[in-house]
């Protein structure tokens, strides 16, 4: 099966709902790592419940609800998914618990061509307790690999942030925990590309490979430490995925500060290779 454009377009993706609490908040920071220097109170308060912060980029797994896009009849081939890019913006500091409800919808389709994939853009917002306005907005492209040549209208990519053209102002090195894949997943992404063998060869891959939103979360992580940031001043942040990362990797992290507005780019240091790039973070005013 192909995409259709105009369905995957008008494609009805249910609301998701979660009742988060702080053990959800700790979860995901220890799935990037915080917490390995348990004496370090930069790293405590995101994994201990007194005076507990909510690490900003949590707000990519909240309330995902799964993966609409393995649905039937999406045209997409689930096995060949990849993300693409990511990106948030926060309205308002993200609370320890609550309830919350996130809203989705397709807003753009790229056919890059026979054999060479699909790109699908979609916009979540997440809700607080019934409120009307959101609190999170985030956009989202994922990589189709397979889905390419389905003969969608031309459309031009958006520009992704430039990074500077000077040395960087601040490297970074965090090393991954072998079993880090199998910790974040439990924070809402179960894809098996995870943690199944399996389903990572079928994919092409040696073994089950990182979550790219792992990864994103690792670099921010580095940005936040790098500058030691009020995470609640943390207004939105952004990636581009460029290479999939291993569990127990490590990950070197080039930042440049521009006032309120950082850039970075991630490295994998055993494979000399560009995992995430175009990254960018931004905070209040200062």
């Amino acid at each position: 099966m192909t995409i259709d454009y105009h369905s995957l377009m008008n494609w009805r993706i249910p609301d998701a709902f979660q009742q988060y609490s702080e053990k959800d908040c700790i979860l995901y920071a220890l799935g990037l790592g915080f917490g390995s220097d348990p004496s370090d109170f930069q790293q405590l308060r995101y994994v201990y419940e007194r005076n507990l912060v909510p690490f900003p980029a949590m707000a990519v797994v909240l309330a995902m609800g799964g993966s609409w896009a393995r649905a039937e009849g999406t045209g997409i081939d689930f096995t060949q998914l990849l993300h693409a890019e990511i990106a948030f913006e926060i309205h308002r500091p993200l609370p320890v618990k609550g309830s919350v409800v996130s809203k989705t919808h397709v807003t753009d389709i790229i056919d890059k061509g026979a054999g060479r994939g699909a790109i699908v853009i979609s916009q979540r917002q997440l809700f607080w307790n019934g409120e009307a306005s959101p609190v999170v907005t985030l956009r989202s492209s994922s990589f189709c690999r397979a889905d390419g040549g389905f003969g969608g209208p031309v459309t031009v990519s958006p520009k992704p942030h430039p990074i500077p053209d000077r040395m960087p102002d601040l490297t970074i090195s965090i090393k991954t925990l072998p079993q880090s894949a199998l910790i974040y997943r439990l924070s809402g992404d179960y894809n098996e590309l995870h943690s199944d063998p399996e389903v990572a060869k079928k994919a092409g891959f040696d073994r089950p490979i990182l979550h790219g939103l792992c990864s994103f979360g690792v670099a921010l992580r580095a940005v936040v430490e790098g500058f030691e940031l009020d995470p609640t001043t943390v207004k939105g942040a952004g990636v581009r995925f460029t290479a999939p990362v291993y569990p127990g990797e490590t990950l070197e992290t080039k930042i440049w500060r521009d006032s309120d507005v950082i850039s970075f780019r991630t490295r994998v240091v055993e494979r000399d290779l560009l995992v995430l790039n175009n990254g960018w973070l931004t905070m209040s005013a200062l």
